[in-house]
């Protein structure tokens, strides 16, 4: 592969997926630089979260928190697919092929979680890929039923044991609300055991506290999203499949229906997120916008996110675009490169910033991110044909080298 020049269409796929890859860094560099709990309640942040940045709590919520990371999902499906095909282009096994691509894929999460990052995703994609390889020969329409039926049915799951302290507010039963102290006091506790250690602890103890603290919260992180990510990926499949990356839906069919999905969705999110601002930001009405209302606005959000993104990465051209796709084809390699940024940035042993950024200045470690991302993929990909971990993954995958330079 090599780089787009300007000039030149945009491959969709690789489009998209490098716009996610910058949204997922959005979403994620609150829990970079505060603990945790940060991520969806503003009570957790170590520095005052005054009322601008509860409307950047507000903001993040309904564009960003979630949905690239439901973008990122659906690509990974759409990947496999594409993986399959190619596999059967070469005349090779595909199914063997592809599961030892997420063995190592789980080995490369595994090692992300517990030595640098634990709000790595790679780790749940190798398992539910691991779980979604069987519907590869299912029909796209079959893809897309049961990854509907599945998102829709978790959706209601989720509403029914998360929803309920924002819907019941005061009538929530005793019961519940004690439950619900009794989830408070055990984040704030594990928050507090992170803050201290990046703040004044060592490398040795953060990785100690990820092994004995967290050594199967990987595998309860994939029980817990094993119906919203594994419908995701089904819905990527199947989506890849009929064109929605490639230019086999009618654009101007394409471009109405992202914008019915999308413009309803980010509706619903903005009620949403009013709704738990006016509850005060509290931490029951956080989780519950979060975890139990939020998935079925969220899929709208994704799915005409997707559709318009794919149509304007068919025919988008100039510096940025060219950025986008590289960075898109050098995914896996931005994704952990950063989290190196992150680490020297916020850990004591590098920067030292944890816990002492508020929200809109995590936002400028954000971009710094971001002009990472979109200043060395292109460079790289004029001199190499792969960026260094997806060259790494490939070989490892294939079991021989293959050449890097051009």
């Amino acid at each position: 592969m090599t780089p787009v020049a300007a000039s030149e269409r945009i491959t969709s796929l690789d489009y998209v997926r490098g716009v996610a890859v910058l949204g997922i860094l959005a979403a994620n560099v609150i829990l970079f630089g505060q603990p945790s709990g940060a991520s969806m309640w503003p009570g957790a942040f170590l520095t005052a979260h005054d009322a601008l940045a509860d409307w950047l709590w507000v903001a993040q919520f309904v564009a960003v928190d979630g949905k690239f990371r439901g973008l990122f999902t659906l690509l990974f499906g759409a990947g496999m697919v594409l993986f399959a095909e190619r596999a059967e282009e070469r005349g090779q096994a595909g199914d063997g092929l592809q599961a030892r691509r997420l063995l190592l894929l789980l080995l490369f999460g595994l090692a992300h979680f517990y030595l640098l990052w634990r709000g790595d995703i790679l780790t749940l994609y190798a398992l539910l890929g691991a779980v979604a390889l069987p519907f590869l020969n299912l029909s796209a329409a079959g893809q897309l039923r049961l990854g509907l039926a599945g998102y829709l049915l978790g959706a209601v799951l989720y509403a029914g044991a998360y929803g309920m302290p924002l819907l019941l507010g005061d009538a929530l039963p005793a019961a519940d609300v004690a439950g619900l102290e009794v989830a408070m006091a055990a984040e704030l506790a594990d928050d507090a055991v992170d803050a201290r250690i990046l703040t004044s602890g060592s490398y040795g103890q953060f990785v100690a506290h990820n092994l004995s603290g967290h050594f199967w919260t990987p595998l309860y992180v994939a029980l817990f999203s094993l119906l919203e990510t594994l419908p995701l990926m089904l819905i990527g499949m199947g989506l890849y499949r009929i064109g929605l990356f490639s230019g086999g839906i009618d654009p101007a069919r394409q471009r109405r229906w992202g914008w019915a999905l999308l413009l309803p969705g980010a509706g619903l999110s903005l009620a949403l997120a009013l709704w738990a601002t006016a509850d005060g930001l509290s931490f029951g009405g956080t989780m519950a916008a979060f975890l139990g209302l939020s998935p079925a606005p969220r899929l709208l959000m994704i799915l005409g996110l997707a559709a318009l993104l794919a149509l304007h990465g068919a025919r988008a051209d100039g510096w940025l675009a060219g950025r986008l796709v590289a960075a898109g084809r050098m995914a896996f390699s931005n994704y952990i490169g950063t989290t190196l940024l992150m680490m020297a940035l916020f850990h004591p042993w590098a920067g030292g910033l944890f816990g002492e950024l508020t929200r809109p200045e995590l936002y400028l470690a954000m971009v710094l991110g971001w002009a990472a991302m979109l200043g060395w993929s292109q460079p790289w990909l004029a001199r190499f044909r792969h960026g260094p971990l997806e060259w790494l993954w490939r070989c490892l995958t294939y079991g021989h080298r293959f050449p890097l330079r051009r």
